[in-house]
């Protein structure tokens, strides 16, 4: 048994604005699984497929306040590519963003409805990542989220330290997921994992699993739905899909 991460969630004011704000952004298309729901997927996408991780956008009567726990990093090529993305995002509706990053090589920007992203220098571990290079979420103790989402998923670890844990998909492809330390920790509000078990894989077992493992129910109104909320040792919901 074993779960992937297959999509970051964005609760939005309005997921078709944001939805297609993040299609233009990553260069890719928009479709919609029901009224209020807009899915952002790389083109020509079949499932499961180890290099995507999607971006799922839903809206929410009332999204709460922004905190900025966890954010994606846009890759890329070279300093030139870096300028004329920036310039793009920005054209598309990003707006600059000083969250105290101070002189760093990277750029802060917001998205129209003001989730913070950073849009990376050219690093050569991000090189063959796709369009996200990682989703980063900062934390209390990256030692023991990696403990957690090690085990969680059947992604590999790549590096943890005191400050910083890494994991990737055991195929070594696709985006990185990394978990930041931080001092102010918030509570997870706007953007969430979304884990599915492989076709044919024990949905019912694999949320057993992860209780076992130290998550948690979670109720953020989700009523009577296929997947289930969860939350990690941290806090941090997440769900559970069905197996796909």
């Amino acid at each position: 048994m074993a779960l992937r991460l297959v999509q970051v969630n964005f609760r939005a004011r309005d997921d078709l604005a944001l939805g297609r704000f993040w299609a233009d952004a990553l260069g890719w298309r928009v479709s919609s699984e029901g009224p209020g729901v807009t899915n952002v997927e790389p083109p020509g996408l079949v499932l499961p497929d180890p290099a995507a991780v999607c971006v799922d956008v839903v809206t929410v009567p009332d999204p709460e306040t922004v905190k900025y726990r966890a954010h994606l990093d846009l890759a890329t090529s070279s300093l030139a590519h870096k300028a004329h993305l920036v310039a793009r995002l920005k054209a598309l509706g990003a707006t600059s963003a000083n969250i105290g990053q101070g002189d760093v090589p990277w750029t802060v920007l917001a998205d129209p409805e003001g989730n913070v992203f950073c849009v990376l220098e050219p690093r050569a571990i991000y090189a063959d990542t796709g369009p996200i290079a990682a989703v980063v979420v900062s934390c209390a103790d990256p030692r023991a989220m990696a403990r957690f989402w090690n085990t969680a998923m059947d992604w590999t670890l790549h590096e943890v330290t005191d400050d910083f844990a890494r994991l990737r998909s055991a195929a070594g492809v696709g985006p990185y997921l990394e978990f930041v330390r931080v001092a102010d920790i918030t509570v997870w509000t706007r953007v969430h994992l979304d884990l599915r078990p492989y076709p044919h894989d024990d949905h019912a077992a694999e949320v057993a699993r992860l209780r076992t493992l130290g998550a948690m129910d979670a109720d953020i109104g989700q009523g009577d739905v296929s997947w289930v909320v969860l939350s990690d040792p941290e806090g941090n919901e997440f769900c559970v899909l069905t197996p796909g």
